[in-house]
């Protein structure tokens, strides 16, 4: 059927005004049409698109009542990470990080964008071409879930954006979240129908964007603020964050109206403390404030550290508190090994969880707090997640009331309890074969940069512990095709392909070897320095604190945890039935003669077409290289791959040596023969 030009005009002057109208109801919350004419826009566009079914479009706004569901949700690699923030709750935790940051930068005074900490879901959102491509959730911060057809029925989030002037292409970063009136209008829906109810709003809203059937999620209260960015040309960046958001808000991309730009340390507690005081009549849940240094160039400047950004922190509001009993006390082994006393309490109701347990942190937390079993206790969502018992009420502690003593031994598997320096913790000594550590020490021996062991996951990780085919990580050498195959969503092909990974993970280095270990404190660096400095297992064994002390960037406590891993006669029996198993590696070379690029600063951009970049880093380090993630006057050489991005104009413009792949393999065949 041939569409009328007329008919074309007007649906999209239909879709116009009603994205028009969603930005000014569900963003500016300034609506300027009844809901009664706004219903009947929409019904008008409903019949025109059910009449001319070829003109429904994805960015429509019909479509946000959710497409077919699907039966999965696929993972989403993040190509910036989705880092965590820095906690504070004190004032003085305030005044300690700006000291922190007027150190590093040199700067009398500093402007921070504040805004509210909501209790929700984080999100990231891509545009293309101004129109909504991809949404995903935070996940482990590096890659997360494909949620791209439920965050579409969100409606304060633009499928295609207002004004004009964005990228072709960024990201847009921020929390989904389920407003609290939404949230009781939901649960009282669920009474009256007698489903499920939700504890509190963040359970509803996680729930909610996460269900497989996007129609579900439409029909939930849901809402969205963005609080930054992920992927954004370099060069079309405004000068601060306050700015950035602005510009997001004028694209239709919703934001906190709670939002402010505040100066100093002082600043930003006043505006905790109003936040504060207006938290209860807030629409929305928030456990906390956030503060972000405002300049983008001192983001910069200020840099990362593994987990969170040096610039920014979130001031958390006093925890909900409750009262309840303790009724036992139970001893659980973490999977780093650490013994922790958790309390096990009348269940009791704490902003809106149901709370039947506590940690009591450790022994000697529990002993300072005086908590027995019997005692009745105030307890407290540490930051509004982690329960945590506050103190004993005296008062009320019973006469049979019992008090229990740190373990000798674990009791998982029985191994001697040893205390880490200082005494505060104590921990299992049996980290290569503690049931509660295994599945913990096998994931982390068969990682991408430990061992390697391609194809060996999280869940045939679980299968193999469950059926009893391996009890240590030596084990592993001795499976063989028949075993695997008779696994769950394992057949013949995929059992082989682990048999190969597992004798190709044979060979190796010391360096990977010692860091798969999991040798507590001793991460890829030490594991390298140490490897470079004994350049023999053998003598690493032998070595005592005093002589590690000696290494540069091994210090006290690293070399009692090095010593007292090499101690214990079942890790050294691990290690045994390894290398009989054939596990090998070269003995490294002299690090005097082979460390030919010893202070120098590299930077990758673009795809290299030779090896991976994680090659390309090990083969620089190797060397005596270091690898970092962003341009400056310090760098001395810019690897280009193809394609290169902002980092191979930003190195141009500042002078930086760039090589291209045959220059750098060049370099490193040169480097590596000298």
């Amino acid at each position: 059927m041939t569409v009328p030009g007329k008919v074309k005009r007007r649906v999209e002057e239909l879709r116009r005004e009603i994205e028009y109208h969603n930005y000014r109801y569900y963003v500016l919350d300034q609506p300027v049409i009844s809901d009664a004419e706004y219903d009947s826009l929409m019904a008008e566009l409903q019949r025109l698109e059910q009449r001319y079914p070829e003109l429904v479009t994805p960015e429509s706004p019909t479509q946000r009542i959710g497409a077919p569901p699907s039966e999965a949700f696929a993972p989403v690699r993040h190509d910036v990470p989705m880092l965590s923030l820095d906690n504070a709750f004190t004032e003085q935790d305030i005044h300690d990080f700006e000291r922190r940051i007027k150190e590093r930068l040199g700067v009398g005074t500093i402007d921070y964008s504040t805004e509210p900490k909501l209790d929700g879901l984080a999100v990231t959102i891509v545009y293309e071409e101004g129109h909504l491509v991809r949404a995903a959730t935070r996940g482990d911060g590096y890659t997360g879930e494909d949620v791209t057809a439920n965050v579409r029925t969100i409606r304060s989030i633009p499928l295609r954006l207002q004004g004009s002037g964005w990228p072709d292409r960024f990201e847009a970063r921020g929390e989904v979240f389920m407003p609290i009136e939404g949230f009781r209008q939901l649960n009282e829906w669920a009474e009256r129908h007698g489903e499920k109810t939700f504890a509190n709003p963040r359970n509803a809203a996680a729930g909610s964007l996460r269900q497989l059937d996007p129609k579900v999620t439409a029909r939930r209260p849901l809402d969205f603020f963005c609080y930054g960015f992920g992927i954004f040309p370099e060069e079309r960046l405004p000068p601060t964050h306050h700015e950035m958001l602005d510009q997001f808000l004028s694209w239709g991309i919703p934001v906190a109206p709670e939002r402010s730009l505040v100066q100093g340390a002082d600043g930003c507690l006043s505006y905790y403390r109003d936040m504060l005081n207006r938290r209860e009549d807030l629409p929305y849940e928030t456990d906390g404030v956030v503060y972000k240094v405002d300049r983008f160039d001192w983001q910069h400047q200020l840099g990362y550290t593994a987990r969170a950004p040096r610039w920014a922190i979130a001031h958390k509001f006093p925890a909900h508190e409750a009262t309840t009993v303790v009724e036992d006390i139970e001893v659980q082994v973490g999977r780093t090994g650490i013994l922790t006393p958790v309390a096990k309490l009348r269940p009791v109701q704490v902003g809106g969880v149901t709370v039947s347990s506590a940690s009591l942190h450790n022994f000697e937390e529990m002993k300072r707090k005086d908590v027995r079993i019997g005692d009745t206790v105030v307890i407290r969502r540490a930051g509004d997640v982690i329960p945590e018992v506050v103190q004993v009420i005296v008062e009320k502690r019973p006469d049979d009331a019992r008090a229990i003593e740190p373990p000798k031994r674990c009791p998982v598997c029985a191994s001697e309890v040893v205390a880490d320096p200082g005494g505060t913790l104590i921990r299992c000594s049996g980290g290569l074969f503690c049931p509660a550590q295994l599945k913990a020490s096998i994931k982390h021996f068969a990682s991408r940069r430990a061992m390697d062991i391609d194809g060996l996951g999280e869940k045939l990780i679980d299968q193999l512990l469950e059926k009893g085919l391996i009890k240590d990580i030596a084990d592993l050498y001795n499976l063989d095709a028949d075993q695997l195959a008779s696994l769950e969503r394992m057949g013949p092909k995929s059992a082989q392909n682990l048999i190969e990974a597992l004798e190709k993970s044979k060979h190796t280095t010391l360096a990977r070897f010692l860091y798969a270990l999991g040798i507590r404190e001793v991460g890829e660096v030490t594991a390298q320095i140490l490897a470079d400095h004994f350049r023999s297992l053998d003598k690493l064994k032998a070595a005592g604190e005093e002589e590690l002390e000696q290494i540069p960037s091994i210090g006290p406590i690293v070399a009692k945890h090095i010593v007292a891993f090499f101690r214990q006669p079942h890790n050294l029996e691990v290690i045994r039935r390894l290398l009989e198993a054939g596990i090998h590696w070269e003995t490294p070379e002299d690090t005097s003669k082979a460390r030919p690029l010893e202070g120098k600063t590299f930077v990758f951009t673009g795809t290299l077409s030779s090896m991976s970049r994680d090659e390309a880093k090990e083969k620089l380090e190797s060397l005596g290289g270091k690898v970092t993630g962003s341009v400056s006057r310090k760098t001395d050489f810019v690897v280009a791959g193809k394609d290169p991005g902002s980092k191979f104009d930003k190195a141009r413009k500042l002078g930086v040596n760039i090589l291209d792949e045959e220059q750098f393999l060049d370099l490193l065949q040169q480097n590596s023969s000298s």
